[in-house]
């Protein structure tokens, strides 16, 4: 780095990356303890990244993980909605202790700091960047044995802060079967590749309907091509998701901690072996 001309542009180091980004790291709370980091990411909106990152949490809480829910979806929060959580614990002069479960799960999320969880998020990127910042630096997350963050769709700011300021360990990408996911995807792909993080895999979310009559799987959103994608890039489809109406009813219910969660154990099983 000694020869650094701060022209990243021109840069031929191989690790100057990983450097830059290492350099840009916030530091945690020092309150505050967790051990792995793990992103769970989508391309686009509307493809169930919340309700796999809460199923996840979920999951791990129930082998006994102590589990921590970072929502950076700022302008679109919704796990304080997943798990029935209005308002933090409180805060001192040392920090804001995050919300709590019924089984034990720490959320953070803007909406548990509005007034009325309803009112917009009207803010600039800079400054929603800054606030997700605050929920790792300002945060007194106690023991976190796996930190999920809900990222917001896309590679805009709010994804470049979380890759530059927290130390994330892995991604988890969250897909549908569509045509259009094959670009989508190749873009968080390669956005992770650019900031060196590893990713564990993907999930397919609304991969198929399951008739409750015959039992036939129906592919409503078209032959997934999810497969081919996967092996273009060397990575592992770690889990196929039906659309079930029950795992929506609990989550607009806040009872995200009741549903079943073997159907994403193939991604449980990638994070324990990160």
């Amino acid at each position: 780095m000694s020869s650094c001309n701060g022209n990243c542009s021109s840069c031929s180091s191989a690790d100057c990356g990983d450097r830059r980004k290492e350099s840009l790291l916030a530091a945690l709370n020092p309150k505050a303890s967790v051990k792995k980091v793990i992103a769970v990411v989508s391309g686009k909106g509307g493809v169930g990244k919340s309700t796999v990152t809460s199923m996840l949490a979920v999951a791990m809480a129930r082998k006994g993980k102590r589990v921590g829910v970072l929502d950076a979806d700022i302008t679109g929060p919704s796990a304080p909605t997943a798990f029935g959580v209005r308002e933090c614990q409180g805060a001192t002069d040392e920090g804001l202790y995050p919300a709590l479960t019924r089984g034990g799960i720490q959320v953070m999320s803007i909406n548990l700091l509005l007034e009325d969880p309803g009112d917009p998020v009207v803010w600039r990127g800079p400054v929603i960047a800054g606030a997700v910042k605050q929920f790792w630096t300002d945060v007194i997350w106690e023991d976190v044995d796996y930190m999920f963050v809900d990222m917001p769709p896309g590679t805009g700011d709010v994804p470049l802060t979380v890759f530059q300021s927290l130390p994330v360990d892995g991604i988890v990408i969250v897909t549908s079967p569509q045509d259009l996911v094959s670009m989508i995807v190749s873009k968080a792909v390669k956005m992770a590749n650019m900031m060196s993080i590893p990713v564990l895999g993907f999930v397919e979310n609304y991969s198929y309907l399951q008739c409750p009559d015959c039992g036939k799987k129906i592919n409503v959103f078209g032959q997934s091509h999810l497969d081919e994608i996967a092996a273009k890039f060397g990575l592992p489809v770690l889990a196929r998701l039906p659309i079930d109406p029950a795992v929506a009813e609990a989550y607009d219910n806040g009872l995200m901690e009741t549903v079943a969660t073997d159907a994403i154990s193939g991604v449980v099983d990638a994070v324990e072996k990160m």
